[in-house]
């Protein structure tokens, strides 16, 4: 990959760039003519690759004062001269400046600075708006100098400033800080061997990884990038959590702002220039109630920033910018943060996360990835998650620390690892009873039991996921015409406001696979089959009927099913995480009454279309293959859990139904 960068010697009049192949942090600046040393000379601008070049006086002895808003020299902010300093002839690629800014990097010459021989960045800050962002990084220096330590362990610190008058009577601003590394972090992540050059440039041993809870070194890629993360992630939030208990919000997180030190090995969020107040202390600032208002709105949008860049450090994907275009739109268009994994396996073209080490990293350890994405991201900013409350959270916190999962990460985890194992269709018994077991339990811990909760949640599109009731497929039969099933769907919407009638659409698509070799040409015509019927939500409640005990031996009787339920929830593992002893003999659902199916339509293409026998064949195999509720939706009894990604729906028969929410867009493909 050819990098180029801009930098500057006292020596030259002019430069030109010099563009480099290969994968180098630096690149050589040529001089086009020799001056001597010492001489005051202006530099011109020229064309540079986007680079922003500006006039600079290296005239050590013209130095002159001007009036800027931070205090003379202390213990904190140093006031240098230009003459301190030995500029050198490249600059790193990961110092890329803003509008307004001319990056150079600089040895500190000067023998009585506590900083003689460190390697410094100049950053001269042209315009007013990026003088106002050098001279606020050295007031939040200022502010966050009682406790230097973590100052300088997770900031990029700012060392002082170079104030002077230039020719044309305007004034120059220098910010003078430190240099940490070649790579922002966005650069790091753009590298096609990032992970073990990251991994070096740590220097990962036991002794570090113990910092995530973790006590082992290398493995499988996946299990070193989840660690790598959890380093990365622990550490913003460290910083970040240090600026908000000082009463300052960020506001400027991205990858491009961060860099790794490989002194310290810690996170640098940036120079704080556009750190703001929680508190607004001007007249107009308004009641205790705003501040507070305020602290909540900027916090949440750190923390909003701190998902983005979580999501961009585990799904590579997302770096790409048309990508990244799509999933931000998917937030910022309301859609529950929640469902993101549904909606990530479409627009990256996957049926599942096997394959993909982003998508198995936030899978692992329950969907705990998934579930900490969806709080920094959360729609409503007052539910999004904060900084230690995000270091306590599973996915950060390695296999050694014991973490009490919530209620809520228990039930969370309960419905990903349901969804994880209908993704697998190898629905043997052992599969089977594994997921009416976790079906089970997330009703006993289903949040919204109230018909206005429903109410609220309940509309929206639904992906039937499994049915606990039958399965029957193509394999052991001869059916007159070839179906595969693809997606269905539940529909729901509500019809008015004023009551709680719910429309339901059940829709089904599918293909009629045509020949013999069906088997391993999926080809076909397509078609579809849509359900409508009209139903009213009530208030409700599930009855566990108590049956005389009989055949205790075996467990798979359908009188023992309860029993051994009832067993294993007086475990240790489920003892603190329910909300009552033993297994309840009736729990709140809601009631749908159903009026009756209205109207029932079909869409076939030709050829089968005009062959009322194949459309009939067609519609038998449709109900033989889908769950008897899907097709007659009046059967439909009561819904037993829904949250804003899961909801499970009971059929008279008893079978339940497991859907995910559908957000995806078809406008995103």
């Amino acid at each position: 990959m050819a990098l180029c960068g801009v930098g500057l010697s006292p020596s030259f009049e002019s430069f030109e760039v010099a563009c480099v192949g290969g994968n180098l942090s630096t690149r050589r600046i040529r001089p086009s003519l020799m001056r001597a040393i010492g001489k005051s000379s202006d530099w011109k601008r020229r064309p540079c690759l986007g680079v922003r070049c500006s006039s600079l006086k290296l005239d050590g002895n013209a130095q002159t004062d001007i009036s800027v808003p931070v205090e003379e020299e202390s213990g904190h902010v140093i006031k240098f001269k230009m003459s301190d300093f030995k500029v050198l002839d490249r600059v790193s690629v990961g110092l890329g400046g803003r509008a307004g800014e001319v990056v150079f990097e600089a040895i500190v010459k000067d023998t009585d600075s506590p900083l003689y021989n460190t390697q410094v960045v100049l950053r001269r800050l042209t315009s007013v708006r990026a003088q106002r962002r050098g001279k606020r990084a050295i007031e939040v220096l200022k502010k966050l100098a009682r406790r230097r330590l973590m100052y300088h362990s997770y900031s990029m610190q700012v060392h002082g400033y170079i104030s002077s008058a230039i020719s044309s009577g305007r004034s120059s601003f220098t910010l003078v800080h430190g240099y940490h590394g070649s790579f922002s972090l966005r650069h790091w992540l753009q590298q096609s061997d990032w992970l073990p050059t990251l991994e070096a440039t740590l220097a990962l041993d036991k002794e570090s990884v113990r910092r995530v809870g973790d006590d082992t070194v290398g493995g499988s890629a996946v299990s070193r990038q989840l660690r790598m993360i959890r380093i990365l992630m622990r550490d913003l939030l460290i910083g970040v959590n240090y600026l908000h208990s000082h009463g300052l919000a960020h506001t400027e997180l991205r990858l491009e702002n961060v860099h790794i030190s490989p002194v310290d090995r810690h996170i640098k969020v940036g120079i704080l220039g556009n750190a703001a107040d929680f508190y607004d202390d001007s007249p107009n600032c308004g009641t205790a109630d705003n501040n507070m208002d305020r602290r909540q709105m900027m916090i949440a949008f750190d923390m909003r920033c701190l998902g983005f860049m979580m999501a961009k450090m585990v799904l590579r994907e997302l770096m790409d910018p048309l990508i990244f275009t799509k999933f931000k739109s998917f937030l910022t268009k309301g859609n529950d943060p929640s469902c993101l994994r549904e909606f990530l396996l479409q627009i990256l073209h996957r049926n599942s996360s096997s394959g993909n080490a982003g998508l198995q990293i936030l899978d692992r350890n329950w969907g705990a990835g998934w579930n900490l994405l969806s709080l920094l991201l959360a729609t409503e900013p007052s539910k999004r998650v904060s900084c230690l409350d995000a270091l306590t959270h599973p996915f950060l916190c390695g296999p050694r620390w014991r973490v009490v999962p919530s209620i809520d990460i228990i039930r969370w985890g309960l419905g990903s690892t349901a969804l994880r194992i209908s993704e697998e269709y190898i629905y043997g018994q052992p599969q089977r009873s594994r997921l009416s077991h976790f079906i089970e339990l997330m009703e006993m811990l289903n949040p919204n039991s109230r018909p206005k909760s429903w109410l609220e949640l309940l509309p929206g599109k639904w992906r039937l996921l499994y049915c606990t009731g039958r399965h029957i497929g193509l394999t052991f039969r001869q059916p007159p015409e070839q179906v595969l099933i693809g997606h269905v769907h539940l529909t729901v919407s509500r019809v008015s406001k004023l009551n709680t009638s719910l429309l339901f659409a059940s829709d089904i698509g599918f293909t009629v696979m045509i020949g013999q070799d069906w088997p391993h040409d999926k080809a076909g015509v397509d078609g579809k089959l849509q359900v409508k019927s009209l139903f009213r939500l009530m208030a409700g409640r599930r009855l566990y009927l108590k049956e005389e005990e009989k055949n205790t031996e075996k467990l798979s009787n359908p009188s023992n099913t309860r029993d051994a339920f009832a067993q294993k929830l007086s475990g240790r593992k489920w003892r603190k995480a329910l909300p009552f002893k033993e297994s309840p003999s009736s729990l709140p659902v809601a009631k749908l009454v159903s009026s009756g199916i209205d109207e029932v339509t079909m869409n076939l293409g030709d050829p089968l279309s005009k062959s009322i026998n194949s459309a009939t064949n067609v519609v038998q195999e449709v109900r033989t293959q889908v769950p008897p509720e899907m097709f007659d939706l009046s059967k439909l009894v009561c819904g037993t859990y829904v949250d804003s990604r899961l909801l499970v729906i009971r059929g008279v028969n008893g079978s339940a139904l497991l859907f995910t929410r559908s957000c995806f867009d078809e406008s995103c493909k």
